[in-house]
């Protein structure tokens, strides 16, 4: 007699059940998954003690008669696909026809529905798989799956359950997801009677991160959207100041379906690269749209994941359509919680005097070299300190920057405030108070000798001042020798000195291991590199690679190499450094060594730019605060370090006046 049999029903389902019933939160994703199917527009989820007691969907889409509900708890039935074509254009959530019986195999169910409200409805009652009460009940169109005592018969995986805080957790990201997935449907879901999530179904995605993420979160984020011959995306991304400690903020819908995918989560903070922190990952709801036999979903038991025909292209356009959307929507960042409210001014009528100031008045005010612009001025004020105190020569070490000319900026509209009123709270320093400071100030150290960079022409910083996303900023003076003090007529500005010198040097140094010709100089002594046996032989075998970088470099015995020469614009000072760190990005590399040549040129890039840049607690001079401001201002992204930190946080005169309270 043969020892292989065929399993009953029951006890296949609850086999199933281990895979398709993980947790509270899988009940919850395959009923609401049902009932998006059925074309309900509104879906209750009411959930008891973490999901364990109850679950209750309630929605209003397409009811079943009696025999439909019997069938919906047999083994594989459903209304969703008919045939195997059907399997490779899946365009609905569900499609197995295991997930009732699977739940009903683990948990006392109840179900009601009825596919219209003038027709009688069905009450099945189930526990452990059986039917146990079946009726004619009186209900709305539409169906409602209760859902009690979970895992009431499988004691195992009941203890092992994580606590209600947790499941709750997890029931609350699958219901904003489908959310997220769905925004014209409206979604309720309550805990113990306290509503979670409350969306209104006017099928604006906006309005559903809002109402998941606040308001605050959504006013933060950039509409993106695109396509392509096969994909097209839109959705919403967070600017870099938002950000979260892990990935699960990243939302990938594809065709009205929530996937994971790590694909397209690594495309699309490719697109962030050197814009967050190292460990921060930004908020993204991206719907995607594709011909369904371009995607598999039927490659996981939850259904969560899937697989792509074209997935390299779609990655790509994804990967380019971020960085495009934030290079277009990213500003200076300023304090949360200091954007303007609107106030109501109410503006007394004054009676207006005609003045005449002596002529010895007005030729003091010449003498002091006070100028006191008209409103329709502000934009082109100058800074009130003279500027022939700071024009002194600098040494050799530094190249002067270029002459900064002054252009109009775009006037922004700037809350009312209540001035207070005094003599001299609206007026500029006399001169007399200005040639005190002259006197008090310590001696100005010599310049900086790592500020060389290479900077534009004259010609070519005057055609890029009116395209900078930066404005012109006037610098002050600078904080703890790291942090530069820079104002305009739109506010004050703290620029870290170091990230801002990072980012010039970082496009300076990629633009350069970009160039297929490489000037390398002789060193004078030359460097040699000493490796292990298995290291020798790698590297050997990749010495174009490290050529290509412009290091003239060859063996020199069995284990040693020897370096003859390298680019001229490595960093002074730190050139064996690089060198030794450009030969281990090489040795570190894959077995794909030249699929890796954009990463290592860009790993290099960085470094480089963060060991030639200025330190904290070095104190610049007034021209070389210029200087690094004005070439800030010609960089691609002037907004963050190649790491990701911000270079710039900007106060605005109305966030200065609300710290100090003179507007209410």
């Amino acid at each position: 007699m043969g020892v292989i049999k065929l399993l009953d029903e029951h006890l296949a389902n609850m086999i199933a059940a281990g895979e398709v019933v993980e947790r509270p939160a899988s009940v919850v994703k395959e009923l609401v998954e049902n009932a998006i199917d059925a074309g309900a527009r509104h879906i209750e989820v009411h959930v008891e003690e973490g999901g364990l007691e109850l679950i209750r969907i309630v929605d209003d889409g397409q009811g079943m008669d009696r025999e439909d509900c019997r069938l919906a708890f047999e083994r594989h039935a459903t209304s969703k696909i008919g045939s195997t074509r059907d399997l490779f254009r899946i365009r609905t959530l569900g499609f197995r026809g295991e997930a009732m019986p699977s739940i009903a195999a683990v948990s006392r169910v109840e179900l009601t529905s009825s596919p219209s409200s003038s027709q009688v409805g069905t009450l099945l009652r189930i526990e452990g798989g059986q039917i146990v009460e079946e009726k004619d009940v009186a209900t709305v169109k539409g169906t409602e799956v209760c859902v009690r005592s979970l895992f009431y018969n499988t004691p195992a995986r009941l203890k092992y359950m994580k606590s209600i805080a947790t499941e709750v957790s997890h029931i609350s990201d699958f219901v904003n997801r489908l959310a997220l997935t769905h925004p014209s449907i409206a979604f309720t879901f309550t805990h113990n009677q306290k509503t979670l999530l409350q969306t209104s179904g006017d099928g604006k995605l906006l309005h559903v991160m809002a109402a998941i993420y606040g308001v605050q979160i959504a006013k933060l984020l950039l509409p993106i959207s695109g396509e392509t011959l096969d994909f097209r995306w839109s959705g919403f991304i967070s600017k870099t100041e938002v950000t979260r400690a892990n990935r699960s903020y990243l939302s990938t819908l594809v065709n009205g379906r929530y996937v994971r995918s790590l694909s397209l989560n690594h495309a699309i903070l490719r697109g962030y690269h050197t814009l967050l922190p190292i460990g921060r990952y930004p908020i993204v709801a991206m719907q995607i749209e594709m011909d369904p036999t371009l995607v598999d979903v039927n490659v996981h038991p939850a259904k969560l994941e899937a697989r792509f025909s074209k997935e390299e292209e779609l990655c790509n356009a994804m990967e380019q359509s971020v960085k495009e959307t934030l290079r277009q929507g990213l500003g200076i960042v300023r304090p949360m919680g200091t954007q303007p409210k609107a106030k109501v001014v109410t503006q007394v009528e004054q009676p207006q005097f005609e003045l005449q100031f002596a002529p010895q008045a007005v030729t003091l005010a010449k003498e002091r070299d006070v100028v006191m612009p008209s409103n329709s001025d502000m934009s082109k004020r100058q800074p009130y300190v003279s500027r022939e105190f700071f024009e002194e020569p600098t040494s050799s070490a530094m190249q002067a920057p270029t002459a900064m000319t002054t252009t109009t900026m775009a006037e922004e509209p700037s809350p009312p405030a209540i001035k207070e009123s005094g003599a001299g709270y609206n007026e500029w320093p006399k001169a007399a108070s200005e040639a005190n400071v002259m006197e008090q100030e310590p001696p100005i150290p010599e310049p900086v000798a790592a500020l060389q960079v290479p900077i534009a022409s004259a010609e070519e910083a005057e055609g890029e001042a009116d395209e900078s996303a930066v404005p012109v900023l006037y610098p002050v003076g600078q904080v703890h020798g790291t942090y530069i003090v820079a104002q305009n007529d739109t506010g004050m500005y703290l620029i870290d000195q170091h990230a801002a010198q990072e980012r010039i040097f970082y496009e300076y140094f990629m633009e350069k291991l970009r160039q297929e010709s490489v000037a390398s100089q002789l060193m004078l002594f030359p460097h040699t590199v000493e490796c292990t046996a298995a290291e020798a032989v790698r590297l050997e075998k990749r010495l174009s690679l490290l050529q290509s970088f412009g290091l003239e470099i060859e063996t020199f015995g069995s284990r040693t190499f020897l370096v003859r020469a390298h680019p001229h614009w490595f960093p002074e000072g730190a050139e064996l450094e690089v060198i030794e760190e450009l030969i281990q990005f090489v040795l570190e590399a894959g077995e794909h060594v030249q699929a890796d040549v954009a990463l290592m040129r860009e790993k290099a890039a960085i470094m480089m730019s963060c060991k030639a840049s200025i330190k904290a607690n070095r104190f610049l001079t007034h021209a070389e605060m210029e200087s690094l401001l004005q070439q800030l201002r010609t960089t691609t992204s002037p907004f963050t370090c190649p790491h990701g930190r911000p270079i710039i946080i900007h106060f605005s005169g109305y966030d200065l006046e609300k710290m100090f309270k003179r507007v209410m």
